[in-house]
């Protein structure tokens, strides 16, 4: 139950952060943003308002958009984004 809470507060406040952030721009900009995340403003407002699940590609490219001021992490708490940002299967290959 504790873990449920967790995850919905998360992803709460992730939501909160991409919608912050679409809100500091301008119409034209967030459709200028929507297009370089390969999707439409209208999915994005769907996912900042917790309507739909952000996919990793989505979340990967809202972060490298944004130039970090939306991150990973934010949107979808339960990915291993640590692991991916170590390098991923490499750098698991490494520890063996």
């Amino acid at each position: 139950m504790v873990l449920l809470i967790i995850t919905i507060w998360c992803r709460f406040s992730g939501m909160q952060t991409l919608k912050a952030y679409l809100k500091s721009l301008s119409i034209e900009q967030r459709n200028s943003f929507a297009d370089r995340c390969e999707t439409s403003l209208g999915h994005l407002n769907n996912v900042a308002g917790g309507h739909k699940i952000c996919g990793e590609k989505l979340t990967i490219a809202i972060e490298r958009e944004s130039n970090g001021a939306v991150r990973c992490e934010d949107l979808r708490p339960d990915v291993d984004w640590a692991f991916m940002r170590a390098g991923g299967a490499a750098h698991k290959q490494e520890a063996a």
